[in-house]
């Protein structure tokens, strides 16, 4: 056997090692979340707020903090999908291929996309503190949209540049405006690929919650306006998981069930609207 087979089936096992290590540690994550949680996992949980005491193992759910949590992200996704979409638009359109401004704005992207949350949730509350804002979902929108527009607008960059140059010649020979072949060329040919990038967004946002943790504030009651504060899911489990009571622990891994559980279905939503608008992609 020769030194590049060798070499070949090598690397085809490092690969196949790496994706096994990748699944596995999903499913690992998947079922010890499942299993410490299903004990406390009922559909009373789901569908009641928590009762006076509930955090010392009395009655109540955490139906506020599933409702606060889509509330927020919702709002946030879709204020980073208008904020977004634009600026791409105008990176691959308007913009030269090699504009230094177009450069600089995809730096910008990539370096506040590894800023931690944390950091947006400061930089939330220092907001907060200057328009004289309390805790509310508002806060908690706002901070969380600028968490979300650096993911949100890489991923539809990097989808609309593989638009062919043709696609976009073609629509201007026929008399299109930039506008014209932005909105009704280039989105449609980049929809599958903007679709995924806003539920990749979107599950950043839901799943999140350093950035809430000071902007969002919490509370055992569902919010009715944009000016009440809202709990969320990731802070439901992280102050479950604080105190000493093993059934109240056990609570927060149910809440981390239900969370990874939509996290699940987000992703899977992604894969299947990406395949069933795949068929206006010319290849």
């Amino acid at each position: 056997m020769n030194k590049r087979r060798l070499v070949e089936r090598f690397w085809k096992a490092l690969m196949i090692a790496s994706t096994a290590v990748v699944i596995g540690c999903l499913l690992f994550i998947v079922v010890t979340v499942i299993w410490k949680g299903l004990p406390a996992l009922s559909l009373s949980m789901i569908t009641r707020i928590p009762k006076g005491g509930y955090y010392l193992g009395k009655e109540g759910g955490i139906l506020n903090a599933i409702l606060g949590s889509l509330y927020l992200a919702l709002g946030a996704t879709a204020l980073a999908c208008v904020l977004s979409l634009p600026v791409v638009i105008f990176l691959n359109v308007y913009c030269r291929k090699r504009s230094r401004l177009a450069e600089l704005t995809r730096f910008s992207f990539d370096v506040l996309w590894g800023i931690p949350s944390i950091v947006y949730g400061a930089f939330g509350f220092v907001l907060m503190v200057y328009f004289g804002m309390r805790t509310s979902l508002l806060a908690g929108i706002v901070t969380v949209a600028l968490l979300e527009v650096p993911i949100m607008s890489r991923a539809i960059d990097e989808v609309i540049k593989l638009v062919p140059r043709e696609l976009k010649e073609a629509s201007y020979s026929l008399g299109a405006t930039r506008l014209e072949t932005s909105l009704k060329v280039i989105i449609r040919q980049c929809l599958p690929g903007i679709l995924t990038g806003i539920l990749i967004a979107f599950g950043r946002g839901i799943g999140d919650a350093a950035s809430v943790l000071f902007t969002a504030g919490f509370t055992d009651r569902i919010p009715t306006s944009l000016g009440q504060p809202a709990a969320t899911l990731p802070l439901a489990i992280f102050f479950q998981l604080g105190t000493p009571f093993p059934e109240v622990r056990q609570r927060a891994y149910a809440s981390a069930a239900i969370l990874t559980i939509l996290i699940l279905f987000i992703s899977v939503l992604a894969r299947v609207l990406s395949r069933r608008y795949t068929k206006h992609v010319i290849r």
